[in-house]
């Protein structure tokens, strides 16, 4: 008969424990092949379809779409073949198989890595079955809770009964004929227990085989926040007292919370870091872009079957800001406080800020020092494309040296830009507004944009950031004055 196999969410890199549940690609039932997308999950970096190492029938799915699950719980179980038994996962090396343990094998494609697909398949690791603790799952070890003479007679045992999703505390301590292994395979559900004081060996999982899950030890913390607050001796509460209580639970209950994770969390991480790691400080100025604006109008006139793609003012801007970085490498560097270091970095790796129905996001145009505007310019759009429809990898993600902000897209003329931790500065760009100008000795209505920098004071001074804001300035007035560099 066909074996059930479960298959878990796998390790996702870059340092990500956990995965929101954006979209299932399969439903109970359907018969997928190997390395299938089976759904679609957004981590911290991206958003990306996870690959089934199995071909079978799907049985089961864990998770709503919206839920978060950390690396390492199932995602869903398949029906394989018919051999009798097999391993789990092909090396994915959290936990036991759903279903069969004999010595048959199946074919799978190995291990699975988000966003770059599958490998070779590792060694095979023996199963390990269940003790009695776990194995016996839906029924209930009744453990009786130690008596107490001032409460009268002992707690009735647990009863066998009990439903099965349901996990149970056990109050008292387990007989040593059932301690065992525990049977937990997620690293962030060992941390939580151990965070809130909450011992494994008395609970019993509501997962496959008595998988401990999350859920079942934020249920345990729960009773006993519970027992505590029943324990503990409360003031008899006045009216006022009540009904200040009564309308501060309406409005808890009544406010609508968002949670914060996924990309959205991850950009709070980091701009919480940057404002607690880095001094930084800002100085902006206004400049006569209608040179630039006629520039730009006299490179996309060019017609012909040789002529490129549209060259667009933030490509021109990125170029520009690649040849003040040239001029200016103080800006593009990190500082490496360990070893208390400013390390000044050879390639300009220009991120640019995007927003997107799911939040903000900064692409990366890896060495656009060594691109023109029209190359910059084309990756840009490239990005960008990706980034909304969220098939952005975490390699194009990361790794930026500096940031350029265009913010006047929002009709915005300044802002003071939150550095992009762990770069050194982020140019920041209004938008191009006509307004009164004195031009050569005359008032006139020129196209004024303000140009504003927020950079890192650790790394140079006001004199250097003033000198490559106002080489950008005089880029913006003054296209040609970007000849010298190129």
């Amino acid at each position: 008969m066909p074996q059930v196999l479960e298959f878990k969410l796998p390790d996702l890199g870059e340092g990500l424990t956990e995965a929101e549940i954006v979209r299932w690609l399969v439903e109970v039932g359907d018969v997928v092949a190997i390395d299938q997308p089976v759904v679609e999950v957004e981590t911290a970096k991206a958003m990306v379809e996870v690959p089934c190492p199995y071909g079978g029938v799907v049985t089961a799915r864990f998770g709503e779409e919206g839920s978060e699950l950390p690396v390492g719980a199932p995602l869903l179980t398949v029906a394989v073949g018919s051999g009798s038994g097999a391993d789990e996962g092909a090396g994915f090396g959290s936990g036991e198989s759903g279903a069969g343990s004999g010595a048959g094998e199946v074919e799978s494609s190995g291990n699975v890595l988000v966003g770059y697909g599958t490998g070779a398949p590792v060694a095979r690791r023996r199963r390990v079955r269940p003790t009695a603790l776990t194995a016996a799952a839906p029924a209930r070890v009744p453990v009786a809770a130690a008596p107490d003479p001032a409460s009268g007679p002992a707690a009735a045992p647990v009863s066998a009964a009990a439903p099965a999703s349901a996990p149970v505390s056990v109050p008292g301590p387990v007989p040593d004929a059932v301690l065992g292994p525990v049977a937990v395979v997620s690293p962030l559900v060992r941390k939580l227990a151990r965070q809130h004081e909450v011992d494994l060996r008395q609970l019993v999982g509501s997962g496959p085989d008595g998988l401990i899950l999350r859920a079942d030890v934020e249920s345990a913390i729960k009773a006993l926040e519970e027992g505590a607050a029943v324990s503990s001796p409360t003031a008899v509460p006045t009216p006022e007292a009540v009904t200040e209580s009564a309308s501060g639970a309406v409005a808890r209950q009544s406010a609508h919370r968002i949670p914060l994770r996924g990309v959205r969390g991850a950009v709070a991480d980091k701009l919480a870091r940057s404002r607690r790691e880095i001094p930084d400080a800002t100085c902006w100025v206004d400049a006569d872009a209608t040179e630039l604006m006629a520039a730009r109008a006299a490179m996309n006139s060019t017609g012909g079957p040789a002529a490129g793609p549209k060259v667009s003012v933030l490509a021109l801007l990125a170029r520009i800001c690649t040849a003040a970085l040239a001029r200016f490498p103080e800006l593009n560097s990190t500082v490496d406080l360990e070893a208390r270091e400013i390390v000044r970095l050879p390639e300009v790796h220009l991120g640019f800020a995007a927003q997107t129905e799911r939040g903000l996001v900064v692409p990366v145009v890896r060495d656009a020092q060594a691109r023109n505007a029209e190359s910059i310019g084309a990756e840009i759009a490239r990005l960008t494309e990706a980034a909304r429809a969220g098939r952005l990898t975490p390699a194009e993600l990361t790794g930026g040296t500096f940031t350029l902000n265009n913010y006047g897209v929002f009709g915005v003329d300044g802002s003071t830009p939150i550095i992009n931790h762990p770069e050194a500065a982020m140019l920041g760009v209004g938008r191009i507004v006509p307004k009164p100008w004195v031009h050569q000795g005359e008032l006139a209505v020129r196209q004024v944009v303000q140009l504003s920098l927020t950079f890192d004071h650790r790394v140079c001074d006001g004199g250097t950031a003033g000198g490559f804001l106002r080489y950008i300035a005089d880029c913006v007035e003054q296209p040609a004055v970007l000849l010298r560099t190129l």
